[in-house]
């Protein structure tokens, strides 16, 4: 009988570790960022250490475009030369236009078995449900298979972060106008989460350090005492403090494995210098 040789595909706000997407055979298409007269490719054109400088001293902030469906055309016909079966795994339908790509790309490609899944997150909560179904990829699984374990991991895969300031996701259109105003009073730091497919405010806290403690206590409810098993801590050039709350997860939930994480640039724009957010889910078998 033959095995179907399947190929995982995502884009690149996942931001998975170079290392592992060579290790794995993940295939990344990049999304855009629009920077004056510039197009530059996420994670192709501009890497992360160049961007957050320049961000930093920037007057203007960059757009960010989802890929085209003649990009994800292109690539799918390609992958079909050498794969029998394409997932495509990819950042939500709620904040960008990715999935919208994809499916159309697909719809104009019949013959090719390409299945295409909405995460409904974003960052290392789309890159860790993208690693374990390039894992089950890697052992066989049947496409249906592996669609059906990233579903389930989207499902419980959670991420929630503290922002800086709010203006980044107010001009990138990600809040309105109010929230925003919110955020601003008081040196107020927001906490946010991913709800729905949608960036949500959850909480808020005087300063970052108590962020940070309130960010352990909202964990600690959502893992209603399940054990965390995997956890994946990001910052956005904010290596100390990244490394900071990678501690307090260490020492109050002990999880089975904790990697740390930057983001993209495309991530990067919306949530600005300073970010720091958690990515983990609470069981072992999915």
């Amino acid at each position: 009988m033959k095995t179907t040789r399947t190929v995982i595909v995502t884009d690149s706000s996942a931001h998975i570790p170079p290392a592992i997407v060579a290790e794995l055979g993940i295939v990344v298409i990049p999304l855009w960022l629009l920077w004056g007269d510039e197009c530059l490719r996420d994670e192709v054109d501009i890497h992360s250490e160049v961007f957050y400088q320049r961000l930093r001293n920037s007057n203007s902030l960059p757009t960010t475009s989802q890929p085209s469906p003649q990009e994800f055309k292109t690539l799918f016909q390609k992958l079909s030369e050498k794969y029998d079966s394409i997932v495509a795994i990819l950042v939500s339908s709620k904040i960008s236009g990715t999935i919208t790509s994809a499916q159309i790309a697909a719809s104009e490609l019949p013959v090719i078995d390409i299945h295409i899944v909405d995460t409904l997150t974003c960052a290392m909560g789309l890159g860790m449900i993208v690693i374990a179904a390039a894992r089950a990829a890697r052992e066989g699984k049947s496409p249906r298979t592996i669609v059906k374990l990233a579903e389930s991991m989207g499902e419980m895969v959670y991420t929630l972060f503290v922002v800086d300031t709010l203006e980044y996701l107010f001009k990138g259109g990600r809040i309105s106008g109010s929230k925003r105003l919110m955020g601003t009073m008081l040196n107020i730091k927001p906490m946010l989460h991913f709800k729905d497919g949608l960036i949500q405010p959850l909480s808020q806290a005087r300063s970052k350090k108590k962020a940070y403690n309130k960010m352990m206590d909202i964990i600690t409810e959502h893992l209603g005492g399940n054990q965390m098993v995997e956890a994946v801590v990001m910052d956005v050039d904010a290596l100390e403090e990244g490394e900071l709350v990678a501690q307090m997860l260490k020492d109050r939930f002990a999880p089975g494995r904790i990697d740390r994480a930057g983001v993209s640039p495309v991530v990067g724009t919306h949530v600005g210098p300073g970010t720091v957010g958690i990515s983990f889910y609470p069981v072992k078998e999915i």
